[in-house]
């Protein structure tokens, strides 16, 4: 199955902590879909879609999605995480107070600040203040998980461009 991230982004461009996200995801194995929700956000679609690793960017141009606040963003990806066994954003504020949310709303648990990927189910995360690291298996269909970005190289950006769709609101 396919993969999501929840890309970072100002509408014009795509942030650093995407790439590093997208990144991990290629590590699962599997097509790495890249969603974009903002308002005006193509030229951030575009710069998603030269990412290195990327199959699909999903762009959901809107205005209700022009300040990106997490209420209007988990319910557009709770309606869109059926059709992907992973979905990933990175682990920073916008990532943290959105992606709880979609668990919450989904009935699953959310893996947080992952430094390593051991295989499609079981990832490594700190615990105690990052003194100690621990190895957790998830069970659940869809895995939400935040990436902690500094553990994971950057993808490439430029390249073949990957197809842009539009998603409905």
């Amino acid at each position: 199955m396919a993969i999501l991230v929840i890309a970072e982004h100002d509408n014009q461009s795509i942030k650093a902590a995407t790439l590093n996200t997208v990144s991990a995801a290629t590590k699962l194995g599997g097509d790495v879909h890249v969603l974009v929700a903002g308002a005006g956000c193509g030229a951030a679609a575009e710069a998603a879609a030269k990412v290195a690793g990327v199959a699909k960017v999903r762009v959901c141009d809107a205005p209700q999605y022009e300040a990106q606040t997490a209420e209007n963003v988990a319910e557009l990806v709770r309606g869109l995480a059926g059709g992907y066994s992973h979905v990933l954003a990175p682990a920073s504020t916008a990532g943290k107070n959105m992606l709880p949310r979609v668990a919450a709303l989904l009935d699953v648990a959310q893996i947080s600040d992952i430094v390593a990927i051991e295989s499609a189910d079981t990832f490594v995360r700190p615990i105690y203040a990052g003194n100690a690291l621990a190895t957790v298996k998830s069970a659940d269909a869809i895995k939400l998980i935040t990436v902690r970005t500094t553990a994971f190289d950057a993808a490439e950006a430029g390249g073949n461009a990957a197809p842009v769709e539009a998603v409905a609101a």
